[in-house]
């Protein structure tokens, strides 16, 4: 079966001007989502997951620029439409799941206001016909007691249900993508699994696509069909989640794996030293300091991202022949 890309990031170059410097942050970022997928945007905190995911929704600080790239959707350039067009996209489209629900709904308005202005500026719905569809948003994302709680407050609702009325913004809309940005991470366990689970139906019930941004791999395992891991501003690798899995290449990807607790270690590896700072300048591989497998090529050469096997690139000079 062949999928279609419903966005692709090509090329995005990225930085940030502090007083009188620049400092890039994103290098040449390039992946795809495709249609009723999954792609998880994995690596360690301040690799460039989140500054990616802004830049899809034109959403990023003052002091942040891109230099160069694009990010197709729908055939078209979403770097060169002004805010006013961003606008009907943002939200109406493309939906963001923000990483931390207890901060993104507004403790003075009720819950069911906050959804409503939503279905009002992207649906153009008022009246009984928006209420209707706010508690269907609501019933769709398992919040019981639907009519009654469109009345609650933010505070009166629990995390995990804080979690489900955000997403129930994004399901109103009918948005084509679903950016969740770390979307269980203030949740518990079960809570977790529930929110995974919810997002899941969404996706096969919809075709909607998710770009998952993420730092648990245990999560990915379960949850993607794609996966990219980032590293300091780079894609390192890109891959099916099987494949991934089964045959990671980079030594990046294999640390983080490591990393991840399971019943056959008796010890849990780390990955040794720290990830970069912004204005921290390396020459070459950004991994390399951090790298077992370090050759000297490693330390003035940048790997480019190369097809390995079917669908799967790599960026390590450890693939050349």
């Amino acid at each position: 079966m062949v999928l279609m890309s419903v966005l692709e990031v090509k090329n995005l170059n990225l930085g940030f001007r502090v007083e009188d410097n620049f400092y890039q942050a994103l290098f040449d970022v390039n992946f795809s989502l495709e249609k009723g997928q999954t792609l998880a945007l994995v690596g360690e905190s301040g690799c460039g997951k989140t500054m990616s995911a802004m830049s899809i929704l034109n959403l990023l600080p003052k002091t942040a620029r891109i230099t160069s790239g694009e990010i197709i959707y729908n055939n078209e350039n979403l770097l060169t439409k002004t805010q006013k067009e961003m606008s009907k996209i943002r939200g109406g489209k493309i939906a963001l799941i923000p990483q931390d629900p207890m901060t993104s709904l507004n403790p003075l308005y009720t819950v069911g206001d906050q959804l409503l202005e939503v279905i009002k500026i992207h649906k153009g719905l008022y009246g009984q016909e928006a209420k209707r569809q706010a508690i269907d948003a609501f019933e769709a994302v398992q919040i019981p007691d639907a009519r009654n709680r469109l009345n609650s407050y933010p505070h009166e609702f629990s995390g995990g249900m804080k979690q489900r009325a955000v997403i129930a913004m994004a399901l109103a809309t009918n948005a084509e993508i679903l950016i969740a940005d770390e979307p269980t991470t203030a949740l518990d366990v079960t809570i977790q699994a529930q929110i995974m689970k919810l997002l899941n139906e969404i996706k096969q019930n919809n075709q909607t696509s998710i770009l998952l941004i993420t730092h648990d791999l245990a999560l990915v395992s379960e949850n993607a069909q794609n996966i990219a891991v980032m590293y300091a501003g780079r894609i390192v690798e890109n891959a099916q989640a099987g494949e991934f899995f089964t045959n990671p290449n980079h030594p990046y990807s294999r640390a983080l794996l490591k990393s991840i607790p399971s019943n056959r270690q008796t010890t849990l590896e780390t990955i040794k030293g720290q990830p970069p700072s912004l204005q921290q300048k390396i020459d070459g591989c950004h991994f390399h300091p951090r790298c077992d497998f370090c050759k000297e090529k490693c330390e003035f050469e940048v790997p480019q991202l190369k097809e390995i096997a079917l669908n799967h690139y790599s960026a390590c000079f450890l693939n050349d022949k």
